[in-house]
C-alpha cells in the first residue's frame, strides 16, 4: 500500500484530502504544519507527499528544501497543495524541484489524477533512479563528444517528469540553471507586445537549453515549455560555471553550440525578411525534417506558423499546397513529413 504524506494547516481541508485518499486505497499520514510533516517523513518514509505552501512554523518552500538537502527523503514526488497562483510562487517551487502542482480549491478527480499521475512517472523512473548518474552521463557524452567531467554534473542529481505544457522557465527571468533534456521535447519562444509568439528553439531528447543566459551573465530572452511529457536534469548555475572555469574543452564547446544556435536563428531571420511564404515554409519544413526523429514534423499548426513568422491560415494554405504538389504528406493526426526534400530545396520560389 502506498503512503502519502499530507501536510497542510487548514484542518478542513487536511481531514476531506485524507479521507479521498484514503477510500482510493492510499496509506495517509497527515501534519498540520512543515516542521511536524519532516518529523514524520524522517520517522516513516512517505511515497509522496502533498504539501501546503503559506503554513506556520515551517513554509512548504522549506519543506521541499529540506527534502531535498536530506539523503533519507531526497526523490520523493512532491506536490504542493496551494491557493496563490502568482507566477512568482510558481517559479519559486520549480526551482527547488517541486513536481506537480494542486490549486485550491480542487475537485476529487484533479487529485487522484495528479497522485497517480505522479506515481505513475516516477515508477517509470526507478529503474533509472538506480543508476541514472550513468546513463545521463552517457547520454551527454553521445550527444556533444565532451569530456568526462561533464558527467559530474548530471551524478546523483534527480530527473524530474514533466507534464506536458508546463513552463520551465519565462522570459525576463534571472537564470538559475542549465537544463538537460532526457526524454521529451522543449520549445522555446518569445513573444511580442501583441501576445504573438516567434519560436526560438525546438530541443529534443539529449539537448541542453538555457545555457546561453548562463554564459553571458543575463536574464532568459525568452520563454520555455514542454510540448509533451519530458524528463529533465537540472545542473544548478554554480556548478555549471565551476565546469566551466575549471575545464576549457567544455567551455569551448558550448560556445560553438551557441555560434550553431545564431548562425540558424540568422538564417531563419534573413528569410522572414526576404523570403516569399512558399520559401520561407519550405526552409522551415526542410530544417525540422533533419532535427526531427524519423523526419516526422509533430508541431501544431501554430507552432509552425510561429517558426515561420506567418499568420495560421496563411501557413495551414501552404502546406495544402505542398501536399497537392506532392511535396510532403500529413500523417495521423497531422503530423507532417517531407517526401521530396531535394525538389523542394531547390524550388525557385
Amino acid at each position: 500500500m502506498k503512503t502519502i504524506l499530507l501536510i497542510e494547516d487548514n484542518e478542513i481541508i487536511r481531514e476531506n484530502t485524507a479521507e479521498i485518499l484514503e477510500m482510493t486505497g492510499y496509506l495517509v499520514r497527515t501534519a498540520a504544519n512543515g516542521k511536524a510533516g519532516v518529523q514524520l517523513a524522517l520517522e516513516d518514509r512517505p511515497d509522496l507527499v502533498i504539501c501546503d505552501i503559506m503554513m506556520p512554523e515551517l513554509d512548504g518552500y522549506g519543506v521541499l528544501h529540506i527534502f531535498n538537502k536530506n539523503p533519507e527523503l531526497a526523490g520523493i514526488p512532491f506536490i504542493f497543495l496551494t491557493a496563490k497562483t502568482e507566477r512568482v510562487d510558481f517559479r519559486k517551487g520549480m526551482e527547488l524541484g517541486a513536481d506537480d502542482y494542486l490549486t485550491k480549491p480542487f475537485d476529487e478527480s484533479e487529485l487522484l489524477s495528479a497522485v497517480e499521475s505522479r506515481f505513475s512517472r516516477f515508477e517509470h523512473l526507478k529503474p533509472d533512479h538506480e543508476h541514472h548518474g550513468n546513463d545521463a552521463g552517457k547520454a551527454l557524452s553521445d550527444a556533444y563528444i565532451l569530456t568526462g567531467d561533464l558527467e559530474s554534473l548530471t551524478a546523483d542529481r534527480k530527473i524530474h517528469a514533466v507534464p506536458k505544457k508546463q513552463y520551465l522557465y519565462f522570459e525576463g527571468d534571472t537564470p538559475i540553471r542549465l537544463c538537460f533534456l532526457r526524454a521529451g521535447r522543449v520549445k522555446t519562444f518569445r513573444t511580442d507586445p501583441n501576445g504573438k509568439e516567434f519560436i526560438t528553439g525546438l530541443y529534443h531528447a539529449g539537448d541542453f537549453f538555457g545555457y546561453s543566459p548562463l554564459l553571458e551573465d543575463k536574464n532568459y530572452f525568452d520563454s520555455a515549455i514542454t510540448l509533451e511529457e519530458s524528463e529533465l536534469i537540472y545542473i544548478p548555475a554554480d556548478d555549471f560555471r565551476k565546469l566551466l572555469l575549471a575545464n576549457p574543452e567544455v567551455n569551448q564547446q558550448f560556445l560553438r553550440l551557441i555560434a550553431s544556435r545564431v548562425a540558424e536563428q540568422e538564417v531563419q531571420l534573413s528569410g522572414m525578411a526576404y523570403g516569399s511564404l512558399r520559401r520561407r515554409v519550405a526552409d522551415t519544413l526542410l530544417r525540422l525534417h533533419e532535427q526531427e526523429p524519423d523526419h516526422l514534423i509533430q508541431l501544431s499548426r501554430a507552432d509552425l506558423a510561429a517558426m515561420v513568422g506567418t499568420a495560421t491560415e496563411s501557413l495551414i494554405r501552404t502546406l495544402s499546397e505542398f501536399k497537392q504538389d506532392g511535396l510532403v504528406e500529413v500523417v495521423g493526426s497531422g503530423d507532417i513529413r517531407v517526401v521530396k526534400p531535394d525538389l523542394m530545396r531547390q524550388a525557385k520560389w
